[in-house]
């Protein structure tokens, strides 16, 4: 037996059984990343090959969990409404081209937001309202692996799709819920949306200048974490049942993994009594660990111990004694002067990068942190590549983002549809 089919029978055993910026040619010191020291590398196959994930999920948080299982193979539907689909469809610009020919000409451009944690899946689109709809999500329920909703609280419960209605038609189900506050609790039934978790759960109170007011993170990381989180907790559903023979429900949610994300901020509050405060980009105990400006940008320095500053302010600053001097001096010279000039010392270092400069940095380049992929209505549309590589490369992205209710038909047809019934649900706005 072959290792997929083997990591695939081991989790699906028998339901019997269990502007172009100028590059730093200084920084550009690296290795090819597609080979190891024992020469190119294999990969990994998919190990989630044969697993089958129902997604119910919309905007960042599910949308990522899924993604990242159906980067490791798992054949991924996305179930969305019918005639808007996720959310974040409708979020743009900016948004890809439609190239000519493209099929779906009544559908809104692909919105850029979208194609962000879309990849590797298939879409269907269901009226989860009607009879008809909810017996075609009960048929893909009865055969899956895994369902993913980021409903509120209770909500799908009423809809039949409950995580006690899903275990009744297969009980070997994983079943991840991804909300807000969670299944319990006073908060239970409240929405929930990144950047109110954000300030609910302490990251706004510790993120900002220290004369500023609190301040938001750039990217919904809330969300983010919570999309990883619920992808490891899916993980270790699967390999639960692999030893149970059951399935699980998975209680995922926005405020607790926020609150995980404190680290140590938490941890000094909850064991030394320490309440946080802003400090910008600085460190409350360390100095020079903050962004300083130069002529024409920022840097970040962080000397996180006494040989690196002296170090520093011995070979920067020329000055050993003085250590307030440090922003006038860094003014003196333009950014990569000083980016020369760290080259070397094992003091920390880098450069503040704007988007652009982030993804034409040396070892974005080398590692190939973009991939290229073939859309069918934006023709080639260049995504973020999958993060992890196994054995030195990465997973492989084998479906573009899909437009709205690409694969209908097909998924219907592969739940023993017949073409005649497929166009009669069509005709009554089922799908």
């Amino acid at each position: 037996m072959n290792v997929v089919a083997r990591s695939s029978r081991l989790l699906r055993a028998p339901r019997s059984s269990i502007a172009s910026l100028p590059a730093l040619p200084f920084r550009a010191r690296f290795q090819n990343a597609a080979s190891t020291p024992d020469g190119p590398s294999e990969g990994m196959p998919p190990p989630l090959r044969g697993i089958k994930v129902v997604d119910l999920t919309r905007v960042l948080a599910g949308p990522m969990a899924t993604m990242l299982l159906a980067d490791l193979g798992a054949d991924v539907i996305k179930v969305e409404e019918c005639t808007r689909g996720d959310d974040t469809r409708a979020w743009h610009p900016p948004s890809a081209p439609i190239v000519e020919d493209a099929p779906a000409q009544n559908l809104p451009p692909e919105s850029a937001y979208f194609l962000t944690a879309n990849r590797n899946k298939r879409s269907i689109t269901v009226n989860l309202k009607t009879p008809e709809g909810l017996a075609i999500v009960h048929k893909l329920i009865k055969d899956a692996d895994v369902l993913v909703e980021n409903y509120i609280s209770g909500k799908l419960a009423t809809m039949g799709l409950g995580w006690e209605d899903c275990k009744k038609i297969n009980p070997r189900l994983i079943y991840a819920s991804i909300t807000g506050y969670g299944q319990t609790g006073p908060y239970r039934k409240a929405a929930g949306y990144d950047v109110i978790i954000e300030g609910e759960a302490g990251l706004m109170h510790i993120t900002g200048e220290p004369d500023g007011p609190p301040c938001k993170v750039g990217v919904a990381v809330t969300d983010v974490a919570t999309g990883l989180y619920a992808h490891g907790a899916i993980m270790a559903g699967l390999i639960s049942r692999q030893q149970t023979g059951k399935g699980v429900w998975i209680d995922c949610n926005l405020f607790d993994s926020q609150l995980a994300g404190l680290a140590n901020i938490a941890s000094n509050y909850l064991v030394g009594g320490k309440e946080a405060s802003r400090h910008g980009t600085a460190h409350p105990s360390i100095v020079p660990y903050q962004v300083f400006p130069c002529k024409d940008g920022f840097i970040m320095i962080g000397a996180g111990n006494d040989k690196q500053f002296q170090k520093f302010a011995s070979k920067i600053l020329e000055r050993p004694e003085l250590v307030k001097i440090i922003t006038d001096h860094l003014m003196t010279e333009n950014r990569d002067h000083w980016l020369k000039e760290l080259e070397g010392l094992s003091v920390p270092f880098g450069p503040i990068n704007n988007i652009q400069q982030t993804f034409e940095h040396p070892q974005a380049i080398a590692r190939g942190s973009t991939v290229e992929v073939e859309h069918p209505r934006a023709g080639k549309v260049k995504l973020v590549a999958p993060a992890v590589h196994y054995n030195g490369k990465r997973m492989p992205v084998t479906r573009p983002p899909p437009y709205l209710s690409q694969h209908t038909n097909e998924v219907l047809s592969e739940l023993g549809y017949s073409p005649e019934e497929v166009e009669a649900l069509n005709k009554k706005g089922v799908v």
